[in-house]
């Protein structure tokens, strides 16, 4: 499958349709900004508060991004707690009442899918705890289409006036992300099983989806920086039971993967995470045809 090809078809079907920006958009997260743009075209106007190179949980509530919300028609965030430590002082600065929690134009996209790694027990003790589970469900490309549906149903429902614009951008949207999914899962099957390490416990729904093995964590509480005591444990650990790749997201340092790395010659990659973690993850077709392609590739190694 081409997927210059999906992505070339995609700018077609907004190039040929009347151009006119109706709603302001505020996404959270690259990925949703993507999607938005995916869905929306020519009909709105998209601003991320993050980049792939930033980690989303930790953000400072600036006047520009009050700027930028106050004026918004839409918000589109994770949700799950992931911003929880800035995006309620977003909203309560702005006074944008269109915006607020349970108001149509606030959409959280972990409402929309399963939620993974629900912690049965909740002790702040045990370091970065999520209690409504793992919000980075961007990590299994499913998950993408079933946020894509109940967004599209909210563009429309805000903007019936363009409703059958918004039909056509998610029709094609849907047609070429299924097409990409079994390009995918034929892609990756060498994937399968396979023993791993990353640096954060923000992988679980890729684990999911490719079916890994993760074996441990560089991280010996989530959110807190990987110690000294615990990189020499699992070094222990990789010479009874190693794993094939180290990987980390393009946000997280790198310093502790390459400590590991270079003492069990575990290749160490970086994963894009995000649109625009990595100069190849443009878009979110790109995003996971970079992430396959560098886990194949470390595996080839």
């Amino acid at each position: 499958m081409n997927i210059k090809k999906i992505m070339l078809s995609l700018v077609l079907v907004s190039f040929y349709l009347p151009a006119q920006a109706d709603l302001n958009i505020f996404s959270c997260e690259p990925e949703w900004a993507a999607l938005a743009t995916q869905l929306g075209g020519d009909k709105i106007k998209v601003f991320s508060a993050t980049t792939g190179l930033q980690d989303p949980h930790h953000i400072q509530a600036r006047p520009s991004l009050i700027a930028r919300i106050r004026k918004a028609d839409l918000l589109i965030c994770t949700g799950a707690d992931l911003e929880i430590g800035w995006l309620p002082l977003l909203l309560r600065r702005s006074n944008n009442s269109k915006i607020k929690p349970g108001q149509p134009g606030n959409f959280v996209a972990t409402e929309y899918v399963r939620l993974l790694g629900i912690p049965k027990l909740i002790d702040r003790s045990q370091g970065d705890v999520h209690a409504a589970g793992n919000p980075h469900i961007q990590t299994n490309p499913k998950n993408i289409l079933r946020v894509a549906k109940a967004f599209h149903q909210r563009l429309v429902e805000l903007d019936a006036s363009n409703s059958g614009y918004y039909d056509t951008q998610f029709e094609t949207f849907s047609k070429h992300w299924k097409k990409a999914l079994k390009h995918w899962k034929t892609m990756t099957k060498p994937l399968t099983h396979l023993k791993v390490v990353v640096h954060h416990d923000s992988w679980v729904y890729l684990k999911d989806y490719l079916k890994l093995n993760q074996l441990a964590t560089l991280e010996d509480k989530p959110g807190i920086p990987p110690t000294s005591g615990h990189l020499n444990q699992l070094l222990k650990t990789m010479k009874s039971n190693p794993a094939k790749v180290i990987f980390h997201a393009a946000y997280q340092p790198e310093k502790a993967s390459n400590w590991l790395s270079k003492r069990t010659n575990i290749p160490a990659i970086v994963l894009p995470f995000t649109v625009g973690g990595t100069e190849q993850a443009t878009d979110l077709f790109q995003l996971y045809e970079d992430t396959f392609n560098r886990l194949l590739k470390a595996v080839q190694k």
